[in-house]
């Protein structure tokens, strides 16, 4: 049924049987009016539409679209711990603004400790979303996979049936190796993100990257997280060390800051005694006291295209290719230089 309802939360509900009462006609002429079909006289839609602006008929959209069979809804599940730094932050306002220039809305639903990805996509099958876009859930492989078009943002998914948008971690972690290993550095410590899907291709990519110089001996690996929080825990942990690395690589602009600031409390300068490098690009890393060295990611693009590779397949049309993989950019600010001289 196309209903609609008037202004604010207790207003009462205008229907098609309100409209036809007002306007002296059936129900059925109504609803040719109102949805433009063939059938009723000038006379008649004349009428019924005055009746229906003086009720402040509005149709319900939604319903419209669930009786074509869509509902112009993308749902998008996201890591609530994630969400606690600035680029997914970032890349949720990115994709808010891509899906409305398609006329799309988004609904959002998170992963926490107490609530997993199969709960996350229950709620969001309540408001039958025609497409899904997941941004780095703790599951390798999407659970909607296969049953309604799904794009991944972030990491590589092997299932034929997801779409993928994310950054090549392994090249952005190579950009940050070489550059310090360029300037002298070879113990180069890289505290990881958790167990996340691109926590692993991050810290893959290190591991890659540390060997490709001919530094196997001096790989190091802290655990670490996504929050500054995670990032003080992990400096206590090279603080604790008796031998200082010359450089850290973190997970994301959140823990470098962190790192560094753990370190200047402890009486260590940045760059001069160890360099540090963050992830992202965020505001946080251009702040004038942090100018923190980071690898960054185009969130706008990623965002640009995860929504239109769903919109895509929503509608039928090819895109090509399912995983798109964004070069990254290292950008050297204040907090990276020469290794230290030992």
């Amino acid at each position: 049924m196309i209903s609609a309802s008037g202004d604010g939360p207790n207003a009462k509900r205008v229907t098609l049987e309100d409209v036809a009462a007002q306007a002296g006609v059936s129900r059925a002429l109504v609803s040719i009016v109102i949805r433009n079909a063939p059938g009723a006289s000038a006379e008649t839609r004349k009428r019924v539409l005055e009746a229906a602006d003086a009720l402040g008929y509005k149709p319900d959209m939604r319903a419209r679209m669930l009786a074509r069979g869509r509902s112009r809804h993308i749902g998008t599940v996201f890591g609530m711990i994630g969400l606690n730094f600035q680029f997914n932050t970032l890349l949720l306002d990115g994709l808010y603004v891509a899906a409305a220039r398609h006329g799309y809305e988004l609904i959002l639903s998170a992963v926490t400790k107490s609530r997993d990805e199969i709960r996350a996509v229950e709620t969001l099958q309540g408001f039958r979303p025609d497409a899904v876009i997941m941004v780095d859930p703790p599951n390798p492989a999407p659970v909607l996979a296969g049953k309604l078009p799904v794009v991944a943002i972030g990491w590589s998914v092997d299932d034929p049936a997801v779409d993928v948008v994310r950054t090549d971690d392994h090249m952005g972690m190579a950009q940050a190796v070489n550059y310090l290993a360029e300037r002298g550095h070879r113990r180069i410590v890289h505290i990881d993100g958790g167990h996340g899907e691109v926590a692993r291709a991050r810290r893959a990519g290190y591991v890659a990257a540390m060997t490709a110089i001919g530094c196997q001996a001096q790989i190091r690996v802290i655990s670490g997280g996504e929050t500054q929080m995670e990032g003080y825990f992990a400096a206590r942990a090279l603080l604790d060390d008796p031998v200082l690395p010359t450089a850290v690589i973190a997970f994301n602009d959140e823990m470098a800051v962190a790192v560094v600031e753990s370190l200047v409390h402890a009486g260590y300068r940045v760059p001069q005694d160890v360099s540090v490098i963050g992830w992202d690009n965020s505001a946080l890393s251009k702040l004038p006291h942090t100018r923190l060295t980071t690898v960054a990611q185009d969130t706008e693009e990623m965002s640009r295209l995860a929504i239109e590779r769903a919109v895509a397949r929503i509608e039928g049309k090819p895109a090509e290719p399912r995983e798109v993989v964004l070069r990254p950019e290292l950008m050297i600010r204040a907090t990276t230089g020469a290794a230290r001289d030992e």
